[in-house]
């Protein structure tokens, strides 16, 4: 695994200062190369000093981009964007495949690259546009038998990998460049882009690994202002406390339910969804829907059947409101 690039120096950060702290929000984080998602996300949760945060869907360590980390009650909600549509750019190394289907791992197998122009690549590509079936990567975190895949792959043992159904909206070929592809590809939840190149490369007659990838967006968050780990170390080692700076690039809550249907509530709903109590009289649409108190505040999600609705996820300030 390559390293994780840095700008900053190697200096200890000055974490004894403040205790780790409630904090509500989401950050845009432009997750850097050779990272894993996870250790992207402690570093970032101990310039926060938060007591409590997630991310909302692993980017493999060689990719970069955006990965939104959610802090607090976020956590709450950060179920619902991984299931959200994304958009990625990658490169593609043809006539070289790998055990990972990306460079981090080893070579199996090389081939020679035939003669290919736009037209023969785009006549491949629109044969993964739709709904396809897709074997995910053996090195990947999917589950079986409760124990990731890549913890299997890595015993040497032999990983049997179901396919699936994933959704790929769209596939656009950017450039042919000697071996090399570049592509933007608009996808569902549980997409894999390394398979999708894999499948490419064969179908191309050579194969193909993933040389980069970067996430550009996800749902809801479609031009997203990123920061990277530089930025906020910088902001971290800068400023006294530093913590207000930090604060400021956060997004709130509600930023994550933009997309989902919006009930609003008034403040005698409100009070009583707060208590856990369940809401008639309101003739909403039946499902998952993000309430909202008078004062445009996100009480969290409920959910609504044949006209009642029902608390699924309030956010604790529910209860005060």
């Amino acid at each position: 695994m390559r390293p994780a690039p840095s700008g900053a120096d190697d200096r200890p950060f000055p974490m004894h200062r403040l205790p780790f702290r409630d904090l509500d929000g989401l950050l845009l984080l432009d997750k850097p190369a050779g990272l894993s998602s996870n250790a992207a996300l402690q570093r970032v949760r101990k310039h926060y000093r938060a007591e409590k945060a997630g991310h909302t869907g692993s980017l493999d360590p060689l990719a970069t981009g955006l990965l939104p980390i959610c802090f607090g009650e976020a956590t709450k909600v950060a179920g619902l964007l991984l299931g959200a549509r994304k958009a990625y750019e990658t490169e593609a190394r043809l006539g070289l495949v790998t055990d990972t289907d990306d460079a981090d791992g080893q070579v199996l197998r090389e081939r020679d690259v035939p003669l290919l122009d736009a037209h023969v690549v785009e006549r491949v590509l629109k044969r993964y546009v739709g709904r396809i079936s897709q074997r995910p990567p053996i090195y990947s975190a999917l589950k079986q038998g409760g124990e990731p895949l890549y913890a299997k792959a890595r015993r040497g043992e032999i990983v049997e990998v179901a396919e699936r159904e994933v959704d790929v909206h769209a596939l656009e070929l950017l450039s042919i460049t000697g071996a090399s592809l570049r592509l933007r590809i608009t996808c569902g939840s549980g997409t894999y882009v390394r398979s999708l190149v894999r499948d490419i490369g064969e179908d191309l007659g050579c194969g193909a690994h993933v040389v980069a990838l970067r996430r550009l967006w996800a749902e809801p968050f479609r031009t997203p202002k990123m920061f990277t780990l530089d930025e906020i170390e910088a902001i971290d080692r800068g400023s006294e406390p530093g913590l207000a700076a930090l604060d400021s690039l956060l997004m709130p809550v509600e930023a994550a339910l933009a997309d989902w249907p919006r009930l609003a509530l008034t403040e005698a709903q409100a009070l009583k969804l707060g208590h856990g109590q369940s809401l008639a009289g309101l003739d909403p649409a039946n499902g998952l829907q993000a309430a909202f108190h008078p004062n445009g505040r996100a009480l969290g999600l409920v959910e609504a059947r044949d006209g009642v609705v029902h608390p699924q996820r309030l956010f604790r300030w529910a209860a005060a409101s």
